[in-house]
């Protein structure tokens, strides 16, 4: 997935719920995000926006596209890759999406948004494993662009059906699930997850490798003369703030963002390994310690309260980090 984070940026500050209810200029007609036209038109302006971007290593090309998480993921990247490669991306290969989906989520006021579920060329194993991109998409005015604020990369059988209504439009997941529908609210999930990384409470994700694997592989805080520390926030305000659907079932597909910091200590006479990204990000000077600075954006499915889906636990479908700065001392 590194090579999916060059190319963007982070834009403009909003405020977008797990359910999207903002409402502003008295707008309190309840309609879908978008008509099919204008999704399909900004999922062309994101695939543009981001291979000018990615050839270029220029991270003015897509400012305007991007946001929330995976734009800082990827304005990170392509700062980092700009600084090591000043000519640009030899390498490059236009990103194409195809065979696009679009479920519009129907609500009051601004913000708005809706999901794109489309096909890549950049399958992993070479094609052999075929995955789904997911974009959330959110605009802040019926005159701002339209801007990519979330990224997943799943299988299909990942993809569940959404809870629609007569006119084809979907239901936002409520950030406070004030009825206790859903097995943990959705507007909690950034604190839920990153109170997990810490303590292990509360015990609401499925086993994997996001979750209890990830747990598992940093408590071993000492290795070969380092030392590690981790410290995790939740990340869930203006542009990282949520967003969520509601399934079939009765549960919820819901993006979520955290923060995550990892300081390696060396012991007298060693000195941490910085990789080129990390020092291309970097203030300070590496002497015995290098601290890094990520955002992760996750998939969640979210069950339904008292559902047998592996006892009623989050699910994390995707997992996407960036490292965004790197500090020496």
């Amino acid at each position: 997935m590194g090579r999916l984070a060059a190319g963007l940026a982070t834009a403009t500050v909003l405020s977008v719920t797990a359910s999207g209810c903002v409402t502003v200029h008295g707008e309190l007609e309840v309609v879908p995000g978008a008509t099919r036209s204008e999704a399909a038109k900004a999922l062309e302006d994101f695939t543009v926006a981001y291979n000018k971007a990615d050839e270029a290593y220029d991270p003015a090309l897509d400012a305007d596209r991007v946001t929330g998480s995976l734009g800082a993921i990827n304005q990170a990247g392509l700062t980092a890759r700009q600084k090591n490669s000043p000519d640009g991306n030899a390498a490059h290969k236009p990103l194409v999406l195809s065979d696009a989906a679009f479920t519009l989520p129907k609500k009051a006021g601004w913000p708005r948004w809706f999901l794109a579920d489309t096909d890549s060329n950049r399958d992993r194993d070479g094609g052999r494993l075929d995955t789904r991109w997911l974009l959330a998409f959110v605009r802040t005015g019926p005159d701002a662009p339209w801007k990519a604020a979330y990224l997943a990369v799943v299988s299909p059988s990942e993809v569940p059906k959404f809870r629609e209504d007569a006119d084809g439009s979907a239901q936002p997941v409520p950030s406070a699930d004030t009825d206790e529908v859903l097995a943990t609210p959705p507007g909690d999930l950034s604190r839920t997850y990153t109170d997990y990384l810490k303590s292990g409470t509360p015990d609401v994700f499925a086993p994997g490798a996001t979750t209890s694997g990830w747990r598992d592989a940093r408590k071993n805080t000492r290795r070969a003369g380092f030392s590690f520390q981790y410290v995790d926030q939740p990340l869930d305000t203006g542009t990282f703030a949520p967003l969520g659907l509601t399934t079939e079932d009765g549960g919820a597909l819901v993006f979520f963002s955290s923060k995550h910091f990892e300081r390696q200590t060396a012991a007298a006479g060693l000195r941490p390994t910085v990789s080129a990204d990390a020092r291309a990000l970097m203030t300070g000077e590496v002497k015995s310690t290098l601290t890094k600075e990520r955002v992760s954006s996750q998939l969640v499915y979210v069950p339904k309260r008292g559902a047998g889906d592996e006892g009623g636990k989050v699910r994390v479908l995707n997992r996407l980090p960036g490292l965004v700065a790197a500090e020496g001392s």
